[in-house]
């Protein structure tokens, strides 16, 4: 079955086309707005292509698997846009635009929040008023789990065990950072909750913090709900406290001396060991650990400093799919290169040949 893979970003469309779980074709289209005539070309260019899987960030509480997409499901995702109000109205975009490139075959969403629908209700559930509960979708979610499902599949076919059998902790490491617990093949915890600012540092989110910042900033210091919204989502975590989002520029800068460098690889670093322990903790062993996404893949000196025991000749030269493990501590790590399409394809297959 090819599949084609549509990833919209939040100016980028990232197509791909699969035979299975292999990538035949890749093309991103930059500065993408509304039109259908590229994703039509590149199908065509393609050859056949069978069904078309969708990325969609938020599926809410309803959709908890690869869902094909008709009127009803995209009313439904509509009405989600609240709770990804960046996200959800680029996929809507990128559905419309490949449906009408492609009439004739099924469209299925899959969904970065569906992984974790499996999170027990003890971490699933806030504990915030019964009635702010009853009435508002207040609970975490999660997201990255495409990515976070893909890393633990492949990790576990690196180590030669099924997935069923091993307790892993997923390091999804990019802009955007998240940790999960897998357990058994499933979701057991997850770091980012009810909006992506949650959980680790990154590259311009704040990650976990006292909440009550947020009232005594509008109380107090006379910043609207906007301002501190924007700060938040955009000028925290790496960009807040050194100037820049890109690891790589933080590391240079850090091995040159620059203090502000070296303090946001500190804060970032220990945000990272700190939410580690609380995701093997919720599992009370770890067999495996995985790397993955653009600065777990490539940033070796972060996991380095991540507290997962790595070997350090191995982790200096892996970039790709390969083993890091430090000898004889009884678990394992491994780098895995991100691919967020070929759980789409897999999902959508398995969906349709249901």
């Amino acid at each position: 079955m090819r599949i084609l893979v549509v990833n919209a970003g939040s100016s980028t469309l990232k197509l791909s086309v699969l035979d299975g779980e292999s990538v035949v074709a890749t093309r991103t289209l930059d500065d993408w707005d509304d039109d259908s005539a590229p994703i039509r070309a590149f199908a065509t260019e393609s050859d056949t292509i069978d069904a078309v899987g969708h990325r969609v960030v938020h599926g809410g509480s309803r959709f908890i698997g690869a869902t094909v997409i008709d009127g009803s499901v995209l009313a439904e995702l509509k009405s989600l846009v609240p709770l990804a109000p960046l996200h959800q109205p680029r996929a809507l975009t990128a559905i419309d635009a490949a449906q009408r490139a492609l009439p004739t075959v099924e469209h299925v969403a899959c969904f970065d929040t569906s992984f974790h629908a499996t999170i027990p209700a003890a971490a699933r559930t806030y504990a915030l008023p019964a009635e702010w509960r009853r009435e508002f979708p207040l609970q975490r979610f999660g997201f990255h789990g495409l990515s976070h499902a893909y890393a633990s599949r492949r990790a576990a076919e690196l180590a030669g065990v099924l997935p069923e059998r091993v307790r892993i902790v997923t390091c999804h490491l990019g802009a955007g950072a998240s940790l999960c617990a897998v357990e058994g093949g499933i979701s057991v915890d997850t770091t980012m909750g009810f909006t992506p600012l949650e959980g680790l540092v990154m590259a311009t989110r704040a990650g976990s913090f006292d909440p009550g910042v947020v009232p005594w900033l509008v109380m107090y210091g006379g910043l609207t709900l906007d301002e501190v919204s924007d700060g938040l989502e955009h000028r925290s975590g790496l960009v807040g406290l050194c100037g820049t989002s890109d690891m790589r520029e933080v590391l240079a800068r850090r091995a040159a001396g620059d203090a502000d460098a070296k303090l946001a690889f500190d804060v970032y670093v220990h945000a990272l060991r700190r939410e580690l322990g609380a995701m093997v903790a919720v599992m009370y062993a770890v067999d495996l650990f995985v790397f993955t996404g653009g600065v777990g893949e490539h940033a070796p000196a972060v996991r380095a400093a991540s507290g997962v025991p790595v070997d350090g000749d191995l982790n200096d030269r892996t970039f790709a799919d390969g083993d890091i493990s430090a000898p004889d501590t009884g678990v394992r790590a491994f780098v895995v290169t991100a691919h967020e399409d070929i759980e789409i394809a897999r999902q959508v297959g398995a969906h349709l040949r249901s």
